[in-house]
């Protein structure tokens, strides 16, 4: 009985012992999360405006941005600052995730996991920059000059928080979609042939997400669409370049001459 009940205790050490790395790993990211959040926000307003600002250039002459609840002038800008954090702190984050995650690889899966990881960071970073540049001002121009003469545009700032919040996310993982394309040839699971014969397909469901994920207009659906398809079409141009790799790789070993034993 003692023997079976040693072997019991061995195996559940390395258990106990990853869950209290886990929880480790887990209080520093919210750790870094509050100590960035207590750091901005100070400049909750600042940075609430910084966000508004796309929209504000574009308001007419007269007009503002108001607040229909009690608590919207504290808990936008709150919400905002704390989103910033997280937002910030994702390399940080993801960094603690890998050291957790890191040990049970192998090297081969380790030179391939932190590449993806910090584009995967990169990209979404890219998507919330091109939606905050490129989509936004295009975005409210069109509805700040569509409206009718006699109505005052003036948007409530939590529900403008909402749409923004909306729009950064779907286009930072939108940018994500190279990234799944080429994990899906890297692992065998489709080819480029497969993927470049479903374009028309995958064209339809590019703007069926970016209706789901965007509001219920056309620009902000196209907005997100088009740049999906081109960054999947980017994902399967990585994807010819590792197979072209791959092959280069495999004829070079067996044209390599085999050694003569001794």
């Amino acid at each position: 009985m003692s023997d079976s009940g040693d072997k019991q205790d061995l195996g559940q050490a390395p258990l106990i012992e990853h869950l209290i790395e886990l929880r480790s790993r887990l209080l520093r990211a919210v750790v870094a999360i509050l100590v960035i959040f207590l750091g901005l926000y100070p400049f909750a307003n600042e940075i609430y405006t910084f966000v508004a600002q796309p929209l504000m250039a574009l308001l007419p002459e007269g007009s503002q941005m108001i607040a229909t609840e009690v608590a919207s002038p504290f808990l936008a800008p709150f919400k905002l600052t704390l989103v910033v954090a997280v937002f910030v702190a994702i390399p940080y984050v993801l960094h603690q995730a890998w050291a957790f995650v890191a040990p049970g690889l192998y090297d081969n899966e380790k030179a391939l996991a932190l590449p993806i990881l910090a584009s995967s960071v990169g990209l979404f970073y890219a998507g919330a920059a091109f939606a905050y540049y490129a989509v936004f001002p295009l975005l409210f121009q069109f509805f700040t000059q569509t409206g009718p003469e006699n109505v005052a545009v003036m948007t409530d700032i939590n529900q403008y928080l909402n749409f923004v919040l909306k729009l950064f996310f779907a286009f930072g993982v939108a940018f994500e979609i190279p990234i799944a394309t080429f994990l899906l040839i890297a692992s065998g699971a489709t080819t480029v042939e497969s993927l470049s014969k479903k374009r028309p397909y995958v064209i339809l469901g590019c703007f069926v997400v970016g209706m789901l994920l965007t509001p219920p207009d056309v620009i902000s659906q196209s907005l997100l669409a088009v740049p999906m398809y081109l960054l999947y079409e980017v994902g399967i141009l990585f994807g010819r370049l590792v197979r072209h790799r791959r092959r280069k790789a495999s004829e070079t070993n067996d044209e390599a001459p085999e050694r003569d034993e001794p």
